[in-house]
């Protein structure tokens, strides 16, 4: 075996969150290593966040042409698409931003060794025959599509998010397992580009993690669009032909050419020697940490997708700051996953903060709501895409801005100030007062602010 190679911190796994540690403790005077087992970036680079954006963008863009060119005064004897080039613009996104990665790994002098790592405790980590020692330990290890008994992903027929994003040819319809986040994402993908789309979720709306309101007017949207939504669908298995597959229901059943499971995703926490390290474990795998990142173990860290809350590459490139910060005694703030945004790039957009509508009655609040429809935008009405609206969940007795909920055009973009204003305990009257810059889609905010006290101006 090859000498210990020793280190101040090291990272295991190289995803967006683990990068981002091993930049943070460089910066903080760290020499780092980080060890990852397939390509710096992780699943949000090559097979998530980035590839499938890039997918929406193309397909947004064919839909709008397609759909309602005519309305924006636009005209054109075809309207067509080249999938293959669709899927190698994607492609040179990715690596475009894999060679990024690569290149702030080199300015910050951290060490990169490819293979996959396994904790042997007491700070040591070993990768093939080479042993490192570190004085504190991330882990960061992410994770993996779930499936369901009896539906089992081959790549062909059935087919989990990773297959989808890669794909380089279109099926004529598919059915989607699942209506959170990835399912409605891909939902819209496929149905913009001309595919017949069966929606299945098992429970009562689409994404259930979202405020009742927004789940509302998706289901309405998605329904204007042709999808075709089954709420409340108990999905018993699947069988493949020669033609596509059988989804098999608990009251009846769904034909497609293929079938995309996208029901969540599990912690890959197994077999990366958590055990021999000390390191606990909750029940459904997630390693347990507590608000600055620190697991049961002296000296591991744990971050991303590997410790649960929401599966976002910004929440842990944020808890992977946090754990580097830790680690060198700076504490800064600590992680709160009620400040974590949470956007989701279907068609209309969403994207929260904070809680609920509902949470914050749970929660013993007496709440007051201000919202301000798109249909009253002057820039949404610009753009040709009135969907959606703003929702915003005030404290009713002291003011504070307790959740914020946007669906519709560019809803990903807007959520930003709702998020810091939620950072700074932010009243809602204060985002009402910001002077908002006319003609733009932020404005909205801003009136559903003062709608919370009842005096929106433009509603």
């Amino acid at each position: 075996m090859a000498p210990t190679t020793e280190f101040d911190v090291a990272v295991l796994g190289g995803g967006t969150g683990g990068y981002t540690a091993a930049i943070r403790a460089a910066q903080l005077g760290q020499r780092t290593v980080v060890i990852e087992e397939s390509r710096l970036g992780g699943v949000c680079l090559h097979i998530g966040c980035i590839p499938t954006k890039a997918l929406l963008e193309s397909s947004g863009l064919y839909h709008k042409l397609r759909e309602r060119g005519a309305e924006l005064g636009l005209r054109a004897t075809e309207v067509g698409f080249d999938f293959e080039r669709i899927a190698s613009r994607r492609d040179a996104i990715v690596d475009r931003l894999w060679r990024g990665v690569q290149g702030l790994m080199r300015k910050h002098r951290i060490e990169v060794v490819q293979g996959r790592g396994c904790l042997l405790g007491d700070g040591r980590v070993q990768v093939a025959e080479r042993v490192l020692q570190a004085r504190a330990i991330i882990v960061a290890t992410g994770s993996s599509p779930r499936s369901l008994p009896g539906v089992e992903p081959d790549g062909e027929r059935i087919i989990t998010s990773d297959h989808a994003t890669l794909t380089r040819t279109l099926p004529a319809s598919i059915a989607i397992i699942g209506a959170g986040a990835v399912g409605v994402e891909f939902a819209t993908f496929y149905r913009q580009m001309g595919v017949r789309v069966t929606l299945l979720e098992a429970l009562e709306r689409l994404v259930p993690q979202e405020d009742a309101d927004v789940s509302g007017a998706l289901l309405r949207s998605f329904q204007q669009a042709g999808i075709d939504c089954r709420l409340s669908a108990r999905v018993l298995g699947a069988h493949r032909s020669e033609n596509g597959v059988t989804v098999e229901l608990e009251d009846g059943r769904v034909e497609a050419e293929q079938l995309l499971v996208a029901i969540g995703r599990a912690p890959n926490t197994r077999g990366i020697g958590l055990e021999a390290a000390g390191v606990e474990l909750d029940q459904r795998g997630f390693i347990r940490v507590d608000e600055w990142m620190r697991t049961s173990a002296p000296g591991v860290w744990a971050i991303g997708d590997a410790v649960g809350g929401f599966l976002l590459a910004h929440a842990a490139a944020h808890e992977g700051v946090t754990a580097a910060e830790d680690i060198v005694g700076r504490r800064v703030h600590p992680m709160e996953q009620e400040l974590v945004t949470r956007c989701t790039f279907s068609s209309p957009e969403i994207a929260s903060v904070g809680l609920t509508e509902t949470q914050a009655r749970e929660r013993g609040h007496e709440v007051k709501v201000g919202r301000f429809p798109f249909l009253a935008s002057g820039r949404a009405l610009i753009h040709g895409e009135t969907e959606g609206f703003v929702k915003l969940v005030a404290d009713a007795e002291s003011g504070q801005l307790l959740g914020a909920h946007v669906v519709g055009v560019q809803a990903t973009e807007l959520i930003a100030e709702p998020a810091l204003a939620r950072l700074f305990q932010g009243d809602a009257w204060e985002m009402g007062r910001n002077i908002h810059p006319h003609p733009t889609l932020s404005e909205a905010l801003g009136e559903a602010a003062l709608a919370v006290d009842g005096v929106a101006l433009n509603v």
